[in-house]
Parts: structure tokens; sequence; C-alpha cells
């Protein structure tokens, strides 16, 4: 691409300055500002439609090679340095300045993960920043002099402030990416150790409040501390000795009055397969990257899910082994989640009472006395959680306020009091042992890791119309005439995460899925070529993508799975 210098950008914002909005696209191209080039590559067709989208590039490399040569550094730079832009944007940029989105200056906004993005990349070359602008208009008349202000001052100040090691707060940015590497070295000890998670001491698991997702101030919060008997401590590249609470591998059963901390501890292990920007409480907590939240999901569209090691024997003589519906109710929507996630490869369930099918979950001896089991089609799932384990080396943590029959097949019984942890793994034992001799029996089918589901490939349709629509909406996935519901998905944390899944599910179907290819199989493969091209190989656009966040393989299975156009088939069955 031929860069041009700065002057003529001036030039053609001059010379536009009054026209038809349209003529902003005249402006389209590579322009030369020193230590930066500016790339405008794509401009809005109004003043009201999705801003325009442009690259500021740094003409060369300040950052120390420890910043970009290492995969997990990178990762935590570009992800600081995007935390830095949003910063300057809302101190620099004047924002609104005309009509609709008039000069109002974008980049991606982040949360309390630390994420791959596209936003920021970095090479041993130079660093690029990836910004959406809204190029200022009155009614639809180009404002070129407030568009000259807008590139010339404001977007040359916050390159300035961002875009350069010189520039930056060295001890902070060293400090999140000190701290990106040690939660990865207790991410990967994890395993080694036998454990699913791991919770240091002195962390904050409380948050400000229920719709907040930032710390509770230590003043007001209860810091973490481990019992004695689960202590374990991990060593960490910069941080040195950590010391936390290890939850081993197998069925652990947290409990606990009501409001005393057990759906906080929850919540915190859930968000523990992401990594944690410093000062947010949880940067210790690291769960085993595969972690599954699952729960009930009224309403939610089930493709062929063998739910029959859970539910067998309905009444309408339904097939159980391949089941479907429009309509889940509370057990086969949970009883499919489970399976579901069994089929992504987890090696953790994560379930909280609150959100689970009573139903499902337990069925006491004096509702058996009522209703025999032989008029029951469901197989609770306190029937099959040591088996799950045992057979399939999947553990589970349950939060479980209610029943005490899942102390009879619990390996640890972690008590949360006054957002205290203890360790009664014990005493629970010893109350345990009386539930042990229960009659347990179990009706459904034996569980064994279900046959990856084959997906016909015309299931995926992106187009409204004679246009491609896919794009993330109140936290959902539009696709094409459909909207996904993904709130029951409650580990996909990022807007972006939701646009990244939906063009990953365009290029699966256009260029993985064959009618032979397996869900799992396909997204397998498409991961190892973003590992190799990036994230920006699914961007329809010919230029980088700026908004795209890594989801997690598993999400795009679950995304895949609520598809309502979604149709499967096995082998060369294709009725």
């Amino acid at each position: 691409m031929t860069v041009f210098d700065k002057t003529k950008l001036e030039t053609e914002l001059m010379r536009i300055d009054g026209k038809g909005y349209p003529a902003y696209k005249d402006i389209k191209g590579a322009y030369d500002f020193g230590d930066y080039t500016l790339y405008i590559d794509q401009v809005q067709a109004d003043p009201f439609a999705a801003p325009s989208r442009i690259r500021l590039r740094t003409a060369g490399m300040d950052f120390p090679s420890e910043y970009w040569s290492n995969r997990s550094r990178r990762i935590a730079c570009e992800d600081y340095i995007t935390r830095m832009l949003g910063k300057a944007i809302s101190q620099i940029s004047r924002s609104k300045r005309g009509s609709g989105r008039s000069g109002a200056i974008y980049c991606m906004k982040c949360g309390q993960e630390v994420l791959e993005r596209t936003s920021v990349r970095m090479t041993e070359h130079w660093v690029e920043a990836r910004l959406r602008v809204g190029l200022p208009a009155d009614g639809r008349r180009v404002l070129g002099r407030q568009a000259i202000q807008m590139f010339f001052f404001e977007i040359r100040e916050i390159a300035s402030a961002c875009l350069f090691y010189a520039a930056l707060d060295k001890r902070a940015l060293k400090r999140a990416a000190d701290l990106y590497e040690d939660q990865e070295a207790i991410r990967e000890a994890l395993d080694r150790l036998g454990l699913v998670a791991f919770v240091a001491n002195g962390a904050v698991l409380a948050r400000e409040s229920g719709i907040s997702d930032l710390p509770m101030s230590r003043e007001r919060a209860v810091a973490f501390k481990t019992p004695d008997t689960l202590q374990v401590t991990i060593h960490t590249p910069h941080a040195g000795a950590v010391t936390g609470m290890g939850i081993p591998r197998g069925v652990t059963i947290i409990v606990g009055g009501g409001y005393h901390g057990k759906s906080t501890l929850l919540k915190a292990l859930e968000r523990g397969v992401y990594n944690h920007i410093p000062g947010d409480g949880r940067e210790m907590v690291i769960t085993e990257r595969s972690a599954t939240k699952v729960r009930a999901e009224d309403g939610r569209r089930i493709e062929r899910v063998d739910i029959s090691p859970f539910i067998s024997g309905l009444p309408s003589g339904e097939d159980t082994t391949a089941f479907c519906t429009e309509n889940a109710s509370g057990s086969t929507s949970q009883a499919a989640n489970i399976m579901e996630a069994i089929e992504a490869g987890t090696k953790t369930l994560l379930m909280d009472e609150d959100t689970c099918a009573t139903n499902f979950m337990i069925r006491d001896e004096y509702m058996r006395r009522l209703v025999s089991d032989d008029k029951e089609p469901i197989t609770p799932f306190l029937y099959r959680v040591r088996e799950l384990y045992e057979t399939l080396g999947v553990s589970t943590v349950l939060v479980m306020g209610g029943s005490g029959l899942y102390l009879g097949v619990a390996d640890t019984v972690i008590m949360c009091e006054n957002y205290r942890v203890l360790d009664v793994s014990a005493q629970a034992r010893r109350i345990g042992e009386e539930l042990r001799s229960a009659d347990w029996s179990v009706r459904g089918r034996p569980l064994a890791r279900p046959a990856g589901r084959i997906p016909y490939p015309e299931s995926f349709n992106p187009y409204r119309g004679r246009k491609v629509k896919i794009t993330e909406r109140g936290g959902n996935l539009v696709f094409g005439e459909q909207e996904v519901v993904l709130s029951c998905i409650e580990q996909i944390v990022d807007p972006g995460q939701v646009r990244a899944l939906g063009d990953l599910i365009h290029y699966l179907s256009e260029n993985v899925f064959d009618g032979r290819t397996s869900l799992t199989e396909g997204i397998f493969r498409a991961y190892k070529e973003m590992e190799r091209s990036g994230l920006e190989m699914l961007s329809p656009f010919s230029a980088p993508e700026g908004d795209y966040v890594m989801p997690r393989p598993e999400d795009v299975l679950y995304a895949i799975s609520r598809m309502r156009s979604l149709k499967v088939f096995k082998g060369g069955d294709r009725t």
C-alpha cells in the first residue's frame, strides 16, 4: 500500500469540507505521521452507521523484546496498552461534535479479565492500535476542519501517550506482564498437583455489588484464608512461592448457610479460567482452562444430544440417545448441557444449586416411596456424579446448601462460614457413611464420552437478505436471521468474544464442516489454524480486525449447540 505524507490527508479534508458525507471515502489510505503511520481502512457510509476503522502503526519498536518475544507477556502487554488507549481516549477525545457518532473515538472496552485481543498487536518491528472513529458531520455534510482536529491533534496525542514504551508506566506494564506469567505458571501446575483449581491466601472474592465485577474494597471484604488441610504452595517465576487452597480432582461440595459466600467462591472459580488484572482481588484464583459452569436452561433448543445416562424411558417414547427439542425443560436442558460439556472435553463441571433443576439434582427416599423408580425417567445427577469422575475423569465442584445427600458421594467438602472457608471433609464423611448404604440404583445407560456430532454444512446461514449479518447484540449472537441466546453460557465475559465466535462459526461452515467433520474436530482444527495465523484470519474485511477477543473452544461448541438452525447427523445417515 502506498503511504502518503500526512499533508495529503489535511488537503483532502479541506477539499471535501462541506460536501456530502460519501466524499469521506476519498481519504481512505495510509498516511505518514512520522513516528507512526495512520491507516484509514474503512469509511462509514453515513454519520449514523458503524464508525470507520483506522489503525495506528508505529514506525519502529522501542519495547524491550521481553514484551513481544514471549506469548504470555505479549498478550498481557497488548491488553495493558488497550486499557491505556481507553483511558487516553476518555481524557483527550472531545467525543461529540456533530450528527450521529461524529467525532467519537472508540477502543475496545476491557473488563477484569486479561484476554487475547486484536485491538492492539505487537511484533518485533512495530506496535499497532486498531480504533474506530466517527467521522464528523453536520447532518450528512462533511466537517473537514473538525476531522483535521481529530486526526492531527487528538489521535496524535492518544498515539503518543500509549503506543511507545517511553511514554508508558514501566512499572505498571512490568507488573501486568509478570502477573500474567505467574498466573500461567500456576495453571500449568494444577494438572501436575492433581488439582482443578487454586485460590491464593489474601484473595478478595467478593465484588463491589451484584451488578459490578469490580472488587469489594479491602476494608469491607474478608480476605481469603486457606484451611490447613487443603493448603498448597506453588512456585511462580516472579512472585515466588504462592500459598493457597488447592481443590483436588474428584467430587467437591461447597456447603454453608445462605449468604455466607458459597456462590461467591464458585463465581470466582468460574471466572478463574481466565487471568485477571492486578488489583482485581482474584489475580491468583486459577481454574483449569476447560472448567464449565453448567445450569438448567429452560426453553433452549437441543439437537441430537445423548441424554440417556440421565433421562430415559420417557412416557412419550422419545429417543433420549439422540434427544431433540425446541423447548427444553429444566432437567432435559441441564442433562444436555452436561453431555455437551463432556463432548467438548471438559475436565471439570461447576454447578450451583440455585441455577440447577431440583428434580435433576436429587431424589430423596420419601419421594421414591411415593413415586417409584419405574415411574421416574430421570436419574438424578447425585447418582452419576461419582461415575462421571471414576469413568470419564470429569470432576465436579458443586454448591449445595439444601441437601445433605451429596455428602455421601463427596471426596472434599468445603464449608463457607461468614466468608471464611473450612475443610469439613472428615466430618461430612462420617455423616455420609449412613447415606452410602442407600439404594441409589441407576436406570439410565452407563456414562460414556459421546460420539462427536457431525453438523449439516447447511445449518449455518449467515445471510439476512443478500448480506452477511453476523454481530453481537446485548451479549447474544445475531447470525443471519436468527439470534442465538448466550446468556446461560456464563463464561463468555466479553462482547468481543461473541463477535469472534460468530465469525468463527462462519469460517467453520465455509472451510471445515463438510458433512464428515464433527463439531469438536472442526473447532480443534480452527484453533490450530488460529495459533498459526491469529484471530484476524476470521475477519471478513481485507484490513485487520480490531474488535475480536479470543473465546474458549468449549464456548464455541456451546454457542453452536444453541443455534436453532443446527442440524446434525451421525455417520452417513442424513435422515
